[in-house]
């Protein structure tokens, strides 16, 4: 494996990784008080399309990070969403 390959690799694994404990605390707790929707959906279509961009280019440091990272970004987004919904309708 080249250099680059490693360094993709590498800071993969790293920037990926950071996700794993927001994800699990945000499924344990179910309080997403503090994640911004806005921001969250704005990431997770972010890393879709950095997705895509890594698949067209055949890169695939680029396509696995992003593959798992997208996986843990919509579940924690997709937690926000239906934690806030049924927070609304016990409120009405």
């Amino acid at each position: 494996m080249s250099l680059p390959d490693t360094l993709g690799y590498l800071a993969a694994a790293l920037t990926t990784s950071s996700f794993v404990p927001q994800a699990w605390l945000t499924l344990r707790t179910r309080d997403v008080s503090g994640i911004s929707l806005s921001m969250y959906g704005a990431f997770t279509l972010g890393v879709a399309l950095w997705l895509a961009y890594g698949v067209a280019i055949g890169q695939w440091p680029i396509v696995v990070a992003n593959v798992v990272t997208l996986a843990l970004a919509a579940t924690i987004l997709g937690t926000k969403i239906v934690v806030e919904r049924q927070q609304r309708r016990r409120n009405r």
